[in-house]
């Protein structure tokens, strides 16, 4: 799996969202969640948490991005009372398939998104 993401990430499809801390000495990674981009759509594989909410942030943090970048679906697979309290909905499946079908044929954005997905503070998400 691994080394399947690694390629993934080199031709710009796997990225990670990671969260830090920066107040503590030296930044600290505190969440996190890793998934894949194709098209228009994203893919959200798994997320983290070190300290309660890290996730949380960066999941703000990527639908704030793609919402800027005009993406309007990220698949989170399975629904849960989690993903449904930060605001996830479940599709009805022949609407997911038909926005997914439209979005993956878009063109990809070429290569890495850290050239794209400045970092972020606290404050860009509550804007």
């Amino acid at each position: 799996m691994r080394r399947a993401y690694g390629a993934l990430h080199r031709l710009g499809h796997a990225h990670s969202i990671e969260v830090f801390d920066a107040s503590a000495p030296g930044p600290r990674l505190v969440g996190g969640l890793y998934g894949v981009a194709l098209g228009n759509a994203f893919f959200a594989e798994s997320m983290f948490s070190a300290e309660s909410g890290g996730s949380k942030v960066a999941l703000a943090a990527l639908a704030r991005r793609l919402h800027g970048w005009g993406w309007p679906l990220i698949d989170a697979q399975v629904e849960n009372d989690h993903l449904v309290s930060l605001g996830a909905e479940a599709l009805p499946r022949r609407e997911f398939l038909a926005q997914v079908s439209r979005l993956v044929a878009a063109p990809d954005p070429p290569g890495p998104w850290s050239a794209r997905f400045r970092p972020m503070h606290a404050s860009d998400l509550s804007s």
